[in-house]
């Protein structure tokens, strides 16, 4: 059974004008950020949505979309949001995308096999990408590595995560010229990272300072606590992941979760799913569909929706966020709760 994880999305105090005088008075507007990627049933993305498509419940309170911003490939929206130092709530100076790779190495012979499957076939998840955007690459095993910090050299993000990250290690990163994950993942901090819940965490710190919504792509085998219920051995979340949940929140960052093991069913993957919808973002097996599931994640890549709406008047508690469209049956990808509690309660 899903659990509910403590997440919400961003909290926005926007100024106003009102000119009841001469002097404009300045007045204070409440609004929630949700970032909403939709999806059609062939896994492509549906841009053109205007904010009267959109219906969006928190705690099952109707709540008013007043915009709603596509940032991502396609036509240019009227009227761009400006890059704001304020939690990272908008888009990047430069207009593109921050996406991060994430590989979690192993030798095990199911992993192995499934990872050189995906990663060689990467270049898929590269295609709807743009000069603007800008890609890193990490890996964990025993430690947090960086291979690249963002850069739109798409080539060698190829070459990276096809030929390199598997089977070598990283030569020392500089940071790039622009958006980057140091100093947060700097290689002494990084090599004190023991687990794939701390490693998140450590990115999500990372990411936060960043201005808009993040996708990172994590290839992987899972992670979680071993164990056995009425005899079916599987895996549970714990603490380490509640915490890098909260942090990923922060960066607003979706997960989206290629499990590349090279079977069915396996214990860890409860982790990928439930980091995957905690976060905004989804599951894909790549066992025997491969190449669809790399392609839905890179529909999912190219574009998504920041929705501003009204604060609905709840208690301070954990409530659910609904997304949906008004007259389409299409996928609609957002994080599942908002937590209005105060942080000394959280």
């Amino acid at each position: 059974m899903r659990r509910a994880h403590l997440l919400s999305p961003a909290f926005l105090v926007l100024p106003g004008l009102v000119a009841a005088q001469p002097q404009a008075e300045q007045v204070q507007v409440e609004r929630l950020v949700i970032d909403a990627r939709v999806m059609d049933d062939d896994g492509e993305p549906l841009a053109g949505l205007a904010a009267t498509d959109f219906e969006v419940q928190i705690g099952g309170v109707d709540v008013a979309v007043a915009s709603a911003q596509w940032i991502g490939v396609g036509p240019a929206p009227e009227a761009t949001l400006a890059s704001t130092p304020i939690g990272g709530l908008f888009e990047p100076a430069h207009g593109g995308r921050l996406m991060v790779f994430v590989v979690q190495r192993s030798m095990n012979a199911d992993r192995a096999l499934g990872l050189l499957k995906v990663l060689q076939d990467s270049g898929r998840l590269l295609g709807g990408l743009t000069s603007a955007d800008r890609v890193a690459v990490v890996s964990f095993d025993s430690h947090l590595s960086v291979w690249l910090d963002f850069s739109a050299d798409f080539d060698l993000v190829e070459r990276i995560l096809a030929d390199k990250v598997l089977f070598s290690d990283p030569d020392s990163v500089a940071p790039g010229p622009g958006p980057s994950l140091f100093p947060a993942l700097d290689e002494e901090v990084s090599r004190r990272t023991y687990r794939v819940e701390e490693a998140l965490e450590l990115l999500g710190e990372a990411l936060a300072p960043l201005p808009g919504a993040k996708s990172v792509v994590l290839v992987g085998y899972g992670f979680g606590e071993f164990t056995v219920t009425l005899g079916i051995p599987g895996s549970r979340v714990d603490q380490r992941y509640e915490r890098a949940l909260a942090v990923l929140a922060d960066a607003r960052a979706a997960v989206f979760s290629l499990d590349a093991t090279a079977v069915d069913y396996h214990t860890y993957e409860h982790g990928l799913q439930v980091l995957a919808a905690d976060t905004g973002g989804f599951y894909a097996r790549t066992h025997l569909v491969s190449r669809q599931a790399l392609d839905r994640v890179a529909g999912a890549l190219r574009g998504h929706y920041v929705l501003f709406t009204s604060v609905p008047p709840l208690d301070p508690d954990i409530h659910e966020i609904e997304v949906r469209l008004v007259e389409s049956d299409a996928s609609v990808f957002a994080r599942p709760v908002y937590d209005n509690r105060a942080s000394e309660d959280r």
